[in-house]
């Protein structure tokens, strides 16, 4: 269009509409661009949002670059590298990023990290709030994160406006994030079927059980932590969801789980107790598979955990502490932790016995 001001300077413009909003272009003044130049620049304009590019957006990235400010997209990548290292799960290093490029990137990864609001971030976020419940408030944490370092940075005037975003959502369903467990009056029937077939993922789920250890501690267990003679698996600080060091008091029925997987091992040769492809360890799935298999699809791994606190709790005079130590819950009371020092091994030696022989009743033998 033609725009002619009351002063009567006239000028050419480019109105188009981007994803509901209208978005006006200068595009010269009429004395010095002719209208077949106006016409080629508004085509050129069009052509790019086609394409899916946001001239205006590249502007003001052009311009915050040469300012020095990062876009969100860059800023996030320096966030992750310099945080990575002081996280001990490569797992949710990994996770950390790919959620941001996933949900936050398409939206604002482009755009510099002075210019990113709250409403922006409550509608990208309103996408995923309600059908993604879980990855949406990691989403909203991570890009927080991000724009708080911007702020830190200098290169943000305010920090990330994340309270305004959260009262903008709307209240997300509860939902009770307790593992789905078997009663603890059905293990020993299950450990029977699990050990109707011998398979890797058969032996690493009752290892397992009988352990009472996170799925991800068995499959990443490795030779060189066992030690046969003192009847102990030292799981390393690194692998541990509380980064402390654990010793497992192994029974003889683990101990029997283990001669098995040796002739696995034989095949193998892998450092791996119980692995998958070669030099990688099981992969979850795997022991989700085994109890689908067996007809426990609404049973999770994570779940035995529990079902062996509720035993050693209604079946046994062990105190709270020492099950706690078996399931290498971390102390909350930080005063407490400074001055525990045992770890209690030979008492969960005891209680980790009894429990292999209410599992499996022959070991009374």
């Amino acid at each position: 269009m033609l725009v002619v001001k009351p002063s009567g300077a006239q000028s050419w413009q480019l109105r188009i509409q981007v994803n509901g909003k209208r978005r006006d272009f200068g595009l010269g003044s009429a004395s010095d661009v002719s209208l077949a130049d106006a016409r080629q620049k508004a085509e050129e304009l069009r052509r790019q949002y086609r394409s899916g590019l946001d001239p205006v957006a590249i502007k003001r990235a052009a311009k915050a670059e040469a300012e020095g400010i990062p876009t969100f997209e860059a800023a996030a990548r320096q966030v992750h590298g310099e945080h990575k290292a002081g996280w001990r799960n490569s797992k949710h290093a990994a996770q950390w990023l790919s959620t941001l490029e996933e949900y936050a990137f398409p939206n604002i990864g482009q755009k510099p990290v002075n210019e990113i609001d709250g409403p922006e971030i409550r509608d990208l976020l309103a996408e995923i709030w309600l059908s993604k419940p879980e990855t949406a408030r990691r989403v909203r944490q991570r890009i927080g994160t991000v724009l708080d370092w911007a702020h830190a940075k200098g290169y943000r005037t305010a920090e990330a406006p994340m309270r305004s975003v959260s009262r903008g959502l709307p209240r997300q369903p509860k939902r009770d994030n307790h593992f789905t467990a078997l009663p603890y009056e059905g293990l020993p029937a299950l450990m029977a079927e699990l050990e109707a077939t011998v398979s890797l993922g058969r032996l690493a789920l009752r290892f397992a059980i009988l352990t009472a250890c996170r799925s991800g501690e068995v499959r990443g267990a490795t030779w060189a932590e066992i030690d046969p003679k003192q009847r102990i698996w030292t799981v390393p600080a690194a692998r541990m969801k509380a980064g402390k060091e654990h010793l497992v008091p192994l029974s003889d029925a683990a101990l029997e789980i283990l001669s098995l997987a040796e002739a696995f091992r034989g095949r193998t040769r892998d450092s791996f107790v119980f692995p998958g492809k070669p030099g990688k360890p099981l992969s979850d799935m795997t022991l989700t598979k085994v109890l689908r298999d067996i007809g426990h699809a609404q049973i999770t791994v994570h779940g035995f955990r529990s079902s062996f606190r509720d035993w050693a709790a209604e079946q046994t005079s062990t105190p709270g502490d020492v099950v706690e130590a078996a399931l290498a819950h971390a102390i909350r009371n930080k005063v407490e932790a400074a001055y525990r020092r045992t770890n209690y091994l030979e008492k969960r030696r005891v209680l980790m016995d009894a429990w292999s022989k209410y599992l499996t009743p022959r070991w009374l033998k």
